[in-house]
Order: C-alpha cells, then structure tokens, then sequence
C-alpha cells in the first residue's frame, strides 16, 4: 500500500465536519486536562496519548466511504467501516509511538537538556510507529 495525499479528500469535506473534528478534539483536551487537575499531571499525560479527533475522524471516514459507494448504486457499510477500522489501525500505531515519546520525556527530561530530549524522542515515537506499521504490513 502506497501512502498518497488526497486533495479531492478536501473538497468532499463539509465545514461542520471540520467543525465536529475541532470540538472532539476540544473535549477531549478539556478531558484530559481535568484528570490532569484531579489526579496529576503523570496520569493526565498519559491520556495525551489519544488522538483527540480520533472520534471524529474515524465516524467522519465510515460516513464519507459509505456515500461513495452509495453513489455507485451499491450499499457501503462493509467499505465505510472498513475503512474506518484501517484508520483504527493506523491510529493504534501511532498512538503507541506517543507512548514511547512520554515515557522518554517522562524519563529524561529532567536529566538532560529538552533540546536533546524533544526531538529525540521525537524520533523514537516515528521510529515506533512505522516500525510497527511496517511489521503489521509484512504479517498482513
């Protein structure tokens, strides 16, 4: 699988879907900084690791993939929820790549400069993350 950029993706794009996206994402920020406040800064950066639009996106994608293929005469919720659970995946990915990068910060930052630090662990969440994403693509 080749991964491309897709203007036309911009265009089917309506204005209260990125609307949805920036809300979800707003609540899910506020979540978090709440359990920050009620439990501590070490538990709240730990739900920094969700992707705070990932709620809006994924439903986003199942909606979007749905249509095209209602479009073409046939019934899309196979394709849609497809799709969406493929964003899931890729999701999850990353999503432990961000772990890596807050255990290191976590671990570190307090021992050497945040100029080493940062982009360091910078590089292990990439690293992470398409090591996982290569591995899952050779077993699937």
């Amino acid at each position: 699988m080749r991964i491309k950029l897709n203007k036309a993706a911009l265009q089917e794009t309506k204005w209260y879907e990125y609307a949805l996206r920036f809300v979800f994402g707003g609540l899910v920020t506020a979540l978090t900084g709440v359990i920050a406040k009620k439990f501590g800064a070490g538990i709240g950066g730990l739900f920094l690791a969700f992707p705070a639009i990932f709620p809006a996106a994924v439903s986003l994608i199942e909606k979007h993939e749905k249509e095209k293929k209602q479009r073409a005469g046939l019934d899309g919720t196979v394709r849609g929820r497809s799709a969406a659970a493929l964003d899931a995946a890729g999701t999850a990915m990353g999503t432990v790549g961000l772990l890596v990068f807050a255990v290191l910060v976590w671990r570190f930052i307090d021992r050497y400069p945040p100029w080493i630090v940062l982009p360091g662990a910078t590089v292990a969440w990439f690293a992470v993350s398409v090591s996982i994403w290569l591995a899952q693509s050779k077993l699937g």
